[in-house]
This record gives C-alpha cells, sequence and structure tokens, in this order.
C-alpha cells in the first residue's frame, strides 16, 4: 500500500454517548448537559465529549488518562470497532465512520494494525505463524509471508524464536511478537492500546526503547494510549491528556511539563523529572550581539539534563546553544537551567 504510507489522522467533535437512544442526547450533551446528568436522567453514559485532535502523519500520539477518561474508547473509533455518536475520524482524509462495510474491512486490513495489552497471540500458533497471520488473512502465499514476517521478528530481537510457542515465552517476548505482527501487515497506522502495560517496569523501558529505535526508520503513525505520564513523556511528539471522556490538554511533552492547563494536569506532571523533558532551547536567553560559539556548546533538542552534566565538570561558566549549522541562537547559564528542573507549581 505504498499510496498510502503517509496517514495523518484528524478526530473533529466526536461524541460517544452509551445507551439504548444515544442519538437522542447528543444535542443535549452539546448544549451543556453534564455526564452525571446524562447518566442520572436518562440512564446513559458519556463516553468522549467534542474531542478534536490532529495526529500528524509519521508521529507517535500519546492519549493519555486515568482508567475511565475514554482513551481506549477513543482509539477503537480510529478503527471503527466503537461507532460515534457523532462526529468525523479521517484517516488520511477518508472519514471511516462513513465507510460501507466492504470498504470498512480493507481499511482495518490494510491500514491499521493494532498492538494489544494482553498480546492477544494465538496459543496454538508459533511465533512465526502468529506474526504473519495478518499477511495470510490479506491472502499473501506462504513464501512471501514468511520472508516479512521473519524480517520483523529479527527486527524486534527474537531471531532464533520463531519455533516457539506463546507459553514458553516471556510477557517482554510475547509482546516483541505482537509488535511484530503488527509490523509485518506494513500499514500505515499503528494503535497500541495500554500495549506496555502488563510488563514489568524494566521490559516495559526496553519495550519502548524498541519502538523508539523502529520509529525512527518506519515513520507510523502511531496512537498509544497509556495511563503511565512517564511513558506518555518519553513516548509522545504529542500528547493528548482525557479527563471524564474530554480533552483537558493536547501539546508536546514539553508544553505538558512548562505549561499544565490546570491543577489536575499540573499534579500529574509535579514528581516529572523535568531534566529528561525539558529541551535547553525552551529555557535560553536570546544570544549577546557577536557572541562566537567558542566554547561549550549544544543544540537546542539537548535536554537539560545533559546540559546540567557539562555545567557539573566546572569549568563552564555559560553555555551557547546552536542551531543545526552551528550559528550561535541562543545562551544559558548554571541557575537557569538549574531553575528550570523545579517545578513552578
Amino acid at each position: 500500500m505504498a499510496d498510502h504510507a503517509f496517514a495523518g489522522i484528524k478526530i473533529r467533535n466526536l461524541y460517544k454517548i452509551f445507551g439504548s437512544s444515544e442519538a437522542a442526547h447528543v444535542d443535549a450533551v452539546k448544549n451543556g448537559l453534564s455526564k452525571a446528568e446524562l447518566n442520572d436522567r436518562f440512564g446513559h453514559v458519556l463516553g468522549l465529549k467534542d474531542i478534536n485532535i490532529e495526529m500528524p502523519s509519521g508521529s507517535i500520539q500519546v492519549i493519555m488518562g486515568l482508567s475511565g477518561s475514554g482513551k481506549s474508547t477513543l482509539i477503537r473509533h480510529i478503527n471503527r470497532l466503537i461507532d460515534p455518536t457523532a462526529g468525523e475520524v479521517l484517516v488520511d482524509g477518508v472519514d471511516v465512520v462513513k465507510m460501507a462495510e466492504a470498504d470498512l474491512r480493507e481499511f482495518r486490513r490494510h491500514q491499521t494494525a493494532m498492538v494489544f495489552q494482553k498480546f492477544a497471540l494465538l496459543p496454538h500458533r508459533n511465533v512465526l505463524d502468529n506474526t504473519l497471520y495478518g499477511l495470510e488473512v490479506q491472502g499473501l502465499d506462504r513464501p512471501k509471508s514468511v520472508d516479512i514476517a521473519m524480517r520483523w521478528i529479527e527486527r524486534v530481537g527474537l531471531k532464533g524464536f520463531e519455533e516457539k510457542y506463546p507459553n514458553q515465552l516471556s510477557g517482554g517476548m510475547q509482546q516483541r511478537v505482537g509488535l511484530a505482527r503488527a509490523l509485518s501487515n506494513d500499514a500505515p497506522v499503528l494503535l497500541m492500546d495500554e500495549a506496555y502495560s502488563a510488563l514489568d517496569p524494566l521490559i516495559r523501558m526496553d519495550m519502548q526503547t524498541v519502538l523508539l529505535d523502529l520509529q525512527k526508520e518506519i515513520k507510523k503513525t502511531v496512537v498509544f494510549i497509556t495511563h503511565d505520564l512517564d511513558e506518555a513523556l518519553r513516548l509522545g511528539d504529542q500528547i493528548a491528556i482525557l479527563r471524564d471522556g474530554e480533552v483537558i490538554q493536547q501539546g508536546s511533552s514539553q508544553d505538558i511539563v512548562m505549561r499544565p492547563a490546570d491543577d489536575y494536569i499540573a499534579n500529574f506532571v509535579k514528581e516529572v523529572n523535568r531534566g529528561r523533558v525539558i529541551q535547553v532551547d525552551a529555557v535560553m536567553t536570546p544570544v549577546r550581539p557577536g557572541r562566537i560559539a567558542n566554547g561549550a556548546t549544544v543544540r537546542g533538542e539537548t535536554k537539560i539534563e545533559d546540559v546540567l552534566k557539562i555545567f557539573a565538570r566546572g569549568d563552564v561558566q555559560d553555555i551557547v546553544v546552536v542551531d543545526p549549522r552551528g550559528n550561535p541562537v541562543g545562551e544559558v547559564n548554571l541557575a537557569r537551567v538549574a531553575s528550570a528542573m523545579v517545578s513552578a507549581h
């Protein structure tokens, strides 16, 4: 599907009400009927309310929130496992909501792949046959399927395990199989619903690294659901935080940490290691006229944690921030970097 190699996603005015007559209540919700009132008066549950998110192609969009915030409901709208009550879900410019059954089947087969929290591997199939399952469904012949699957098995670090069965693998290895299976489909959109939540912390970090390393090359549009803020900040090019079915804040990890939209989010981010999130270009001051980058220099995207390490050597007073061509664009001193490490909240 080379013509669909890059698929951006736009979610517009999306509402989801769960109940027997959901469409009858959407206007009331649009006019201010609250989640509690909808439940008390009509016995319906408000799942999503006026969701508007643009996910650029080739980026990792994290949807974050606590249990019950609506994040898993939202990701299931992208491949229309759930039908919305109102709104649009545009993938590569096409509204998934309006697709006929046959088109939707094709879309799910070729345009999206999903990685699940509980791995969802077929226990009677070995690693190889689990990995090529999607290609089999697509009708690809066996030799070609095996060739593609083996390539991805190697890429996720499972070479030599292709004959093993799921019950012979650790949780982390099972999730690698799930990832290899999703990537074998070569779908431009990768949906990951709490994909790493069941893993131990060290294995989870390992899998995050696998995803980040692969993404540099494959440039999929990844929608990643998590309730873990550290995971969201590490993985997300963009993050949307949900509460009670509404988007409370959207932005980069820097935006979320440095400019929390309200107390709820400020509370979320107060324990974060800011040095790993904030880039030096967010805290630099304008470069002084005539300043030459002849001492210590860093690129604008350098994390302030790494800038602190340079100051820790003790022989540097200030550091010049340079653009990719090496031209000075700003400067920082130790006091400025240290203050950025401490939350204002």
